[in-house]
């Protein structure tokens, strides 16, 4: 059943919203080399307000998502920039990666591009046993806290006599913007929000671990069981994008809803371990390349 809502999901974006596809920039080059650390940024505690991603309905109509208070107690260090594509170019030649399509330039400045989710897993779980840190992609929250000023809250009211309305505003306000400019600019060509993180909401959205759920309310304001499809993942950039999990083009088909994003990449949180546990896991991987 989740093969077939995604190809009927892949079948609709692709007639509603697909682009023009994408012309090469450059041959592919060869890259050579070892995983090395990335540049991270420290994002101290704190909260935000945060509007949930998914689909809301009550009583049958469509309603706002809820807008909720959250609160980060311990800090987030996330890449300064997105994974680039002479990075991810040592996982596909290390045999951890699938490879990126001809059209992407391969350069140490530029973003990896035109990605699945799967793609970024994959190289998240490579540069975690390469480089003995363990490195995920963020959850929509926590993309969001990070982006801090860059996050933009895509919530609008909903007409309970015409719910069309709100859809309409979406793709008319998600229209004004240059969404088609699909040039993989080298690094911080989008500037830098309040805590140093570089290129955030430019013209690649970046994915997040945080699954499409639909919820559904009653007329009395009972809750029912969500529908949760870990086959759609969120995705995020100048707006918030739901993106079949194996598409690397979304103007290609796949998006859920929306104009689609112009660029698929990504960028990884790296999960900070106790002194005692990275210095064991540094252990292990120097006497393993001994043996």
């Amino acid at each position: 059943m989740l093969i077939a809502f995604k190809l009927k999901l892949l079948l609709a974006c692709a007639a509603g919203f697909a682009g023009p596809i994408a012309v090469p920039l450059v041959s592919d080059i060869g890259t050579h080399g070892a995983a090395t650390e990335p540049a991270i940024v420290r994002v101290a505690p704190g909260g935000l307000s945060y509007r949930e991603a998914g689909d809301f309905t009550r009583a049958g109509q469509q309603a706002e998502a809820p807008l909720r208070t959250m609160r980060f107690e311990r800090p987030m260090h996330i890449m300064r920039h997105q994974v680039s594509s002479s990075d991810y170019q040592i996982c596909v030649q290390d045999a951890a990666c699938r490879a990126l399509d001809r059209g992407v330039a391969i350069a140490s400045d530029r973003p990896a591009v035109q990605v699945s989710w799967h793609d970024a897993e994959a190289y998240a779980g490579w540069l975690s046993r390469k480089t003995g840190h363990s490195y995920r992609l963020p959850s929509d929250v926590e993309w969001a806290f990070a982006a801090g000023s860059r996050f933009r809250d895509d919530g609008l009211p909903v007409d309970a006599t015409d719910p069309s309305k709100r859809w309409i505003g979406r793709y008319e306000r998600e229209s004004e913007r240059d969404l088609f400019d699909t040039t993989a600019y080298p690094f911080g060509r989008f500037g830098s929000n309040e805590h140093g993180i570089e290129d955030l909401a430019g013209n690649v959205w970046e994915w997040t671990s945080t699954c499409f759920v639909r919820s559904r309310t009653d007329a009395a304001g009972n809750t029912g069981k969500p529908t949760v499809n870990c086959g759609v993942r969120v995705a995020e950039g100048a707006h918030r994008a739901y993106v079949t999990d194996f598409i690397r083009d979304a103007r290609a088909g796949g998006c859920a809803q929306g104009v689609p994003p112009a660029n698929l990449g990504f960028r990884l949180v790296r999960e900070e371990t106790s002194w005692v546990a990275s210095v064991s896991a540094r252990w292990s991987k120097t006497w393993a390349a001994r043996s």
